[in-house]
């Protein structure tokens, strides 16, 4: 082995060993609920669901003043099978040099954590409530994430200014690893603006860059949020536009509600997909209740009678 190899190996692994750990901490954190949620034009069943979660959660110091830390999420809520690891992360906080994440399940990108956040009260975005209609719904312009992917999140580097890059590597479904990244900046008081990047890890026609650019303002109870984004892609059909507006007032200091509007544009479609939700949710000490109501037009950009569809939810739920 090369001498230069060798001295570079000794002083890595001494400086592993030099970084142990101090004292560990484990935690369990959970949640359970009933819902009650349907919508017209649909044959829903049993409208009744649980909702029900644990998560449990390690961390340590490191000598050198950093904490690792691991968590996962026990969650079968969508009743799927066995598949009830909603999410596994490993965690290093560097202090001021950031923050690494490592998600071994249910990542999402940068964008992702960005792609819409209108003031929601009832904990629905307005676009997600109801389920596929006669045409499959668009929803809102969305990133790339997946299983196995990396985070990277510093607030340090100037005051209000926070920054968010994530990486998925490639798999099955994306040739390449993609990047992502994100930005928001709170350094007026009540304000809040942002912007996020995405791509989709394919190729050729089928390779899509996504963005959007969204601006928040509180004053008092009141928040208002204007949001825009796009798709841009080698062909029309890929080349979309989301929109989103919002409000919400705080009526006390347990009762939020709101109201959005939203619309997807697509290139290859001559509808807008629009949506509109009114929510509202109540908080008494571990309790909350929260109430959606949805309404979803042209669904799938289609002017047929059958995608046009509204929903409603009812949730309580209890924290512990």
């Amino acid at each position: 082995m090369n001498t230069f190899k060798k001295i570079g190996l000794t002083a890595l692994a001494g400086s592993l060993v030099a970084v142990s750990v101090n004292a560990a901490d484990l935690s369990v954190t959970g949640g359970a609920g009933i819902t009650f949620a349907g919508q017209d034009k649909t044959t829903k069943g049993n409208g009744w669901s649980m909702t029900d979660n644990m998560t449990f959660a390690g961390s340590a110091e490191l000598d050198n003043g950093w904490t690792v830390g691991t968590s996962f999420l026990l969650d079968n809520s969508d009743g799927v099978g066995s598949a009830i690891f909603d999410t596994r992360t490993l965690t290093i906080n560097m202090n001021d040099m950031g923050t690494f994440t490592f998600h071994g399940a249910d990542g999402g990108s940068a964008m992702n954590d960005v792609d819409d956040v209108m003031p929601y009260a009832g904990g629905n975005e307005g676009w997600d409530l109801v389920a596929t209609a006669a045409t499959t719904k668009f929803g809102r312009v969305a990133g790339t994430g997946g299983t196995n992917s990396m985070k990277y999140n510093n607030s340090s580097l100037m005051d209000g200014l926070s920054i968010t890059a994530s990486y998925q590597p490639s798999n099955a479904s994306q040739i390449e690893g993609t990047v992502s990244y994100a930005a928001a900046y709170t350094g007026v008081e009540g304000l809040t603006i942002g912007y996020g990047a995405d791509e989709n890890g394919l190729l050729g026609t089928a390779a899509i860059d996504a963005e959007t650019m969204y601006i928040k303002y509180a004053y008092g109870p009141i928040t208002v949020g204007i949001q825009e984004s796009e798709t841009d892609a080698n062909t029309s059909a890929n080349s979309d536009e989301f929109s989103a507006m919002g409000i919400s007032y705080a009526v006390s200091d347990d009762l939020t509600i709101s109201y959005t509007e939203s619309a997807y544009d697509a290139g290859d479609k001559a509808s807008d997909e629009e949506h509109t939700m009114i929510g509202a949710s109540y908080t008494m000490g571990s309790m909350s209740l929260a109430v959606s109501v949805n309404d979803v037009k042209n669904m799938g950009g289609s002017t047929a009678t059958a995608d046009d569809v509204s929903g409603y939810e009812l949730a309580l739920s209890f924290v512990f």
